[in-house]
């Protein structure tokens, strides 16, 4: 089965893009629930700073590797349709979506626990870097680099 996984450039990939591919899949006919993830850039960081954006990047032949194998590990599960992870890239205001991850399955018992597996591994296992852009009480802006894991590095 083809896997529908990967890191695109802002604007170049929708979420009703990566619906519709889930729809069209030819076992889709065994589906009888569709369990969905949008990660979206939160406004303050956990020390309460005011988030100004976020700019990610990749190293985007790891990262689509890395996706893909996630989403085809998660698929051998029991009652598991579909695994879908698409991250976006480039540079994301408060609010903006920048991650979708998709997972249908026979049953809503199946699915949820696969959505939340496939969110912490891409977290740590794919090659995606944010660096984020903060302002102070005094509007000054500072900017650095941060990362769940670096596990990938370890490879």
């Amino acid at each position: 089965m083809k896997t529908f996984a990967g890191v695109y450039e802002k604007g170049k990939f929708s979420l009703s893009e990566a619906i519709r591919s889930v729809k069209s899949l030819p076992n889709f006919e065994k589906t009888g629930a569709i369990a969905l993830f949008i990660g979206v850039v939160r406004g303050e960081t956990l020390k309460k700073e005011k988030v100004q954006k976020l700019e990610l990047e990749a190293y985007e032949e790891k990262a689509n590797e890395a996706l893909a194998k996630i989403c085809q590990d998660l698929e051998r599960r029991e009652g598991i349709v579909n695994v879908q992870i698409h991250h976006l890239l480039g540079d994301f205001n408060v609010g903006e979506e920048i991650v979708y991850v998709i997972v249908a399955g026979s049953h809503r018992k199946n699915v949820f626990p696969v959505l939340e597996e496939a969110v912490e591994r891409y977290k740590k296992e794919a090659p995606i870097f944010k660096k984020e852009y903060t302002v102070d009480k005094e509007g000054k802006i500072t900017a650095h680099w941060i990362s769940e894991s670096s596990s990938f590095l370890k490879r």
